[in-house]
Formats: structure tokens, C-alpha cells, sequence
């Protein structure tokens, strides 16, 4: 199974704040990896760096290699955009644009791409939906705003607006801490589904369910990448103390 990203010697800072330290960490094609740490340890700056959302934030800075496919998409010749577009992100509330129907919150990437045939975008939006396990709740009401759904049905929405550009990368950035655990039992096993397509990473304070849905774990403390390896490694025989007393509820 070969790497789909690579870091290097990756650093990130607020200002002053260096809240990632010398980074160093692989994911591997069509599989799921779990980022746990307690808050704050710099596990959502991570992945926004993994996508180069975080340079967005006013006074934040980056230094170091994120390669995709060997390719380092920190190069000054890469349009961010694409970056973005290649490598989709789910944040932890469901953000449905409010002003848009179901179908328009799918289509939204396509049309800004500059995509006008209806064709491929009612095509889009029908495969993506099916992807995200929504279309069959869905296909009669089209035309509803997207915040008419609940809470599960936002999310799974936002996984097939993130879908319909066709990234090869998906971030979940704790996409479950605000769903029920009905909802939350749906978004898991559709992660389950999508790896076999995509390469999956999830920022995820639930160990539970770090330790349902990943293949691999990195468990981060203070910015740091303390440890990393497979899952089920990770949670029975950790190599490190401090990754242990998080598991086991010690602190954090």
C-alpha cells in the first residue's frame, strides 16, 4: 500500500503561538487515520494544514513539506484552490449553505468551477448523494433548503458537496461531535464505505470511535506527534505512557 500523503518537518504557528512542532507523518492510500490528542494539542490545525486552510487565518504561518503524491503542495507555483478542491474538508458542525436548495448546496463546487450543463450537474448531484447514503431521503425534495434537513442529513449533505468535485483526499474535522449517536452510527459507516475510494483523515475526541472506523492512529500531545501506528496497536499495546493515560481517560 503506497503513502497518499507524506509530511515532512512540518511547523505551524498563530503569531507567536507554535502550535505544531516538526511534524512527521504519513497516510496511506484508501485508508482511514485517526488524529486523537486532547484539546488544543493541535490536531484541527493539522489537517487545515494537510489542505492549506490554515494559511487563511490571519497571522498563521507554515514551514516544511506536504507532498501528495510525492508532490509538495506548498510549492509556489500550486494554486491553493486546487489544492482545496483535490483534497475536501468536513467541519464539525454541518455548514449547508442557508441560502441554497439541496441540489444547489452539491452543485455549489461544480458551478463555481464554471460547470453550466445540466446534465452532468443533476448527474453529479444524483452520484453524490448516493455516495453520501442521502439520496434516497432526498430525491423527492430536491429543491428544499439545505437547512431544512436535520443534523445528520446536513452533514451527510456537506460529504456530498465535498464529494461532487471529486477530491481524492477527505478531512473530517470531528464531524460527529454535534450528531446524535444514530446519526453519528450513519457518518461512521459511510467512512467506512468512502475509504475505498478515498483517503480518509479524522480529527475525533470519541476513542470509541477512533477505534471503530481507522486502520491507523496518531495521538498528538502539546503539538507534538507522539505516537502513531495501527489502530488496534494503538489502543491495546500503546508504546508510549502518555498515549496510554489518554486512551484510558487519565487526563486530558
Amino acid at each position: 500500500m503506497q503513502n497518499k500523503i507524506t509530511v515532512e518537518t512540518l511547523n505551524a504557528w498563530f503569531g507567536t503561538n507554535h502550535a505544531l512542532k516538526n511534524i512527521n507523518l504519513s497516510f496511506q492510500e484508501n485508508r482511514i487515520t485517526a488524529i486523537i490528542g486532547p484539546s488544543g494539542c493541535g490536531k484541527s490545525t493539522f489537517i487545515r494544514c494537510l489542505n492549506r486552510m490554515h494559511e487563511v487565518v490571519r497571522g498563521a504561518k507554515v514551514s516544511g513539506k506536504v507532498l501528495v503524491d510525492g508532490k509538495d503542495i506548498y510549492e509556489r507555483d500550486i494554486d491553493p484552490v486546487d489544492i482545496r478542491r483535490c483534497i475536501g474538508m468536513v467541519f464539525q458542525k454541518p455548514n449547508p449553505f442557508p441560502t441554497m436548495s439541496i441540489y444547489d448546496n452539491v452543485a455549489a463546487g461544480l458551478k463555481l468551477n464554471g460547470m453550466k450543463d445540466k446534465k452532468i450537474l443533476d448527474k453529479t448531484v444524483e452520484e453524490s448523494l448516493k455516495k453520501a447514503a442521502l439520496w434516497d431521503e432526498v430525491k423527492n425534495d430536491l429543491n428544499k433548503s439545505g437547512v431544512s434537513l436535520s443534523g445528520g442529513q446536513q452533514q451527510r449533505l456537506c460529504i456530498a458537496r465535498a464529494l461532487a468535485v471529486e477530491p481524492e483526499i477527505i478531512l473530517f474535522d470531528e464531524p460527529c461531535s454535534a450528531l446524535d449517536p444514530i446519526s453519528t452510527s450513519r457518518i461512521e459507516d459511510l467512512m467506512i464505505e468512502l475509504k475505498e475510494k478515498y483517503t480518509i483523515v479524522i480529527v475525533t475526541h470519541n476513542m470509541q470511535q477512533a477505534a471503530r472506523v481507522s486502520d491507523y492512529t496518531a495521538f498528538f500531545l502539546y503539538g507534538e506527534l507522539i505516537e502513531f501506528g495501527e489502530t488496534n496497536q494503538i489502543f491495546k499495546k500503546p508504546k508510549e505512557k502518555s498515549t496510554e493515560d489518554y486512551i484510558v481517560g487519565r487526563f486530558g
